[in-house]
């Protein structure tokens, strides 16, 4: 296992754009990861939710969100009805992981139906439940995370309808559990996620550089789709449609409702404007979210004005504020409720939405808050923190610039990891605004 390790560090350790993986290694590392997190993680979280079996149900083309991020990589979809059943027996300390489906999904799930010797697939998913007699059956069912909701009605009702009436008040959410197997990473997956982080820092720089922008030609939507390109062209994908925006002296900021949708069109990039980008890619059943920021410089300039780059330090001082405040058990809400006490005594005009980040790019955890629900997110943000756990650290302050007349908005995200030594980002933060010189600036 050390010598696999080894080799993931040395594969994974400042990719290069050029050494993403060909599908066929990309398979290798997704199926090794799934069998660590089956064997791994999964008994885990089963005890501390005190759930002794999961059952997914999902079919073809509408599958449950959780039951995706279990299929090997040759599953690129489930297939008819695919149920699979976790059963433990912690006594034991055994997790047996079945299908019942006609065949095994990939080596970690076997099949426990035999369709010629009981042609109903409901029946024999009750009879296993009879064998194994389960004090809890978690199903996923949630009121709060949409992830964790993947049991649609048909199957819900299918199933019951089958199940005998003695099992039926032993059904529980298995939010916590589905939550749970969302939002915990192990040591592998966080070794590539330093590499995708790094990648993805790699991608805006290049974005925002002369290679890409020549002020007073280029637009924002001009850079918008060379990032869409360039991960296309690497080979991967983004998980979401990146934005480029604009502050510029004469402009008045816009409102939060402006700032967070496609309203603001595309504008043509000139020398003294403040670039800001959203921008995240999906690599290795991986998600990255990142918001940097850059300045153009004008004529004469070799960096961004004093002003300016104070304002972005603020940025990076309400980082702090949020990530000293994480405490394991703490909810979402109680971590923004903290920090934003803090930024309010320090100063800053501070909004936080910070999201767990991993399987899924908006993924399940601990919402600690949204751009307009300041005061805290029922629901999810009631939910607690847990070690081993992502988020994109993403929230803004708003600085006031007497040198514009106007107030600015620094804007900020970045991958971060909880674990038992406390918080770390997954790899860096931006500490200084990117420059990118204009014609005349080079001259």
């Amino acid at each position: 296992m050390k010598k696999i390790l080894l080799l993931l560090v040395l594969i994974f350790t400042n990719i290069a754009q050029s050494q993403i993986l060909a599908e066929r290694e990309r398979s290798k590392i997704v199926d090794q990861i799934l069998d660590e997190r089956f064997n791994e993680v999964l008994p885990d979280l089963m005890d501390r939710t005190g759930i002794d079996m999961w059952i997914l149900i999902s079919r073809e083309y509408n599958e449950d969100p959780v039951l995706r991020t279990m299929l090997p990589s040759t599953w690129l979809n489930a297939r008819r009805r695919t149920i699979l059943v976790f059963n433990r027996d912690k006594s034991q300390d055994t997790l047996e992981k079945l299908a019942i489906a006609r065949y095994n999904i990939g080596k970690n799930i076997d099949s426990a139906w035999d369709k010629e010797k009981q042609p109903d697939q409901w029946e024999a998913l009750v009879d296993i439940i009879k064998d194994r007699d389960p004090e809890k059956i978690g199903l996923n069912i949630s009121k709060n995370f949409g992830i964790a909701d993947g049991l649609v009605k048909t199957d819900f009702d299918e199933f019951t309808a089958a199940l005998p009436d003695e099992y039926k008040n032993r059904i529980i959410s298995a939010e916590d559990l589905a939550v749970g197997w969302i939002e915990t990473r192990t040591f592998r997956e966080m070794t590539i996620y330093s590499s995708l982080v790094a990648l993805t820092h790699d991608i805006i720089d290049e974005a925002f550089s002369s290679g890409v922008i020549q002020p007073g030609v280029t637009t924002t939507d001009d850079v918008v789709w060379w990032m869409r390109q360039k991960v296309t062209d690497l080979g991967l994908e983004t998980w979401f449609h990146p934005t480029v925006d604009i502050q510029r002296n004469e402009e008045k900021l816009v409102d939060h409702i402006t700032a967070f949708s496609n309203d603001n069109g595309s504008s043509v990039i000139l020398p003294g404007d403040l670039l800001h980008c959203d921008f995240g890619v999906t690599y290795l059943g991986l998600n990255t979210d990142c918001q940097q920021m850059a300045y153009v410089l004008r004529e004469g300039e070799v960096e961004a004005p004093e002003f300016l780059q104070q304002a972005f330090n603020r940025g990076n001082e309400l980082q702090d504020i949020l990530t000293s405040n994480f405490e394991t058990g703490l909810s979402g809400n109680e971590i923004l409720s903290r920090s934003l006490e803090e930024a309010k005594n320090k100063g800053l005009k501070a909004s936080i939405y910070t999201h767990p980040l991993g399987l899924y790019g908006h993924s399940a955890g601990p919402t600690i808050g949204m751009w307009d629900q300041q005061d805290g997110v029922p629901g999810t943000g009631d939910y607690s923190l847990f070690e081993n756990t992502v988020y994109a650290i993403e929230l803004n302050t708003e600085v006031e610039i007497p040198e514009w007349n106007k107030n600015i908005r620094i804007m900020l995200e970045e991958a971060g990891f909880w674990g038992e030594n406390g918080f770390r980002y997954v790899n860096k933060r931006q500490r200084n605004l990117m420059l990118i010189p204009s014609e005349e600036a080079e001259n």
